[in-house]
């Protein structure tokens, strides 16, 4: 089954320092259709006004992938760490017993991410941060896993989640597959581009939901980047 999920049906709002859309409901009020996929609860695309950002505050209990799509951020947590993540790059937090961070634009520009949360497989454990640049290049036309929960996936930031988040650069009138096999749940969502995933169109700000899917084609109208998350 698959659910696109247009940007029109998504929850957020305009907050003049933020911009902020929500493909998962994050409230009571929100919209029900938009439910969480297994371990995956919260995807927001967020736009962060330049010299403003989210202050001090923290989580447990909650794997947190941020995919910057325009823009750099500065992160500082309470576990010593002060990095950028810039365009293209990733960073991953495993909150674990508990983290304090902030995530701040400190460029002349908007700044563009992806925010993904996914439960741990099990809660608990010493809270830790990374961040790693992916090469666009590596990207062009086939997935590449840029977090993952499984040992296998050793280039990817490690996450504590049975999930995997990936990305795919695909050029314009080109197309990349992604078999789903034991996953039972997976989101992709457009960083920049248009595209068709099985047929259903998608621009920038869609998403689409899909659940006991076999097999993913995702086609290019122009050139178009992707970012996928799978999991139980």
């Amino acid at each position: 089954m698959l659910q696109v999920r247009a940007s029109s049906t998504l929850d957020g709002g305009d907050f003049g320092w933020l911009k902020a859309k929500h493909h998962f409901a994050v409230s009571p009020d929100g919209n029900p259709a938009n439910k969480p996929l297994g371990a995956l609860v919260v995807w927001n695309d967020d736009e962060i006004a330049p010299g403003t950002g989210f202050g001090l505050h923290g989580h447990a209990d909650m794997e947190i992938i941020s995919y910057v799509r325009d823009g750099v951020v500065t992160h500082r947590d309470s576990i010593g760490n002060t990095g950028r993540t810039e365009a293209g790059d990733v960073q991953a937090i495993s909150a674990g017993t508990g983290i304090r961070h902030s995530e701040h634009n400190l460029g002349a520009a908007p700044l563009r991410l992806f925010q993904i949360w996914l439960r741990p497989r099990v809660n608990g454990g010493e809270p830790y941060w990374s961040t790693r640049r992916f090469r666009q290049h590596d990207r062009t036309n086939q997935f590449v896993v840029l977090a993952s929960g499984f040992p296998g996936d050793r280039n990817a930031l490690p996450i504590r989640a049975d999930a995997r988040v990936l990305g795919a650069a695909l050029r314009a009138g080109t197309q990349a597959h992604y078999e789903l096999s034991d996953f039972r749940y997976a989101y992709l969502a457009p960083a920049r581009g248009a595209v068709d995933v099985n047929g259903l169109r998608l621009a920038v700000g869609d998403g689409i939901a899909a659940l006991d899917e076999l097999h993913l084609a995702i086609s290019a109208h122009e050139d178009s980047e992707v970012i996928l998350v799978v999991t139980d």
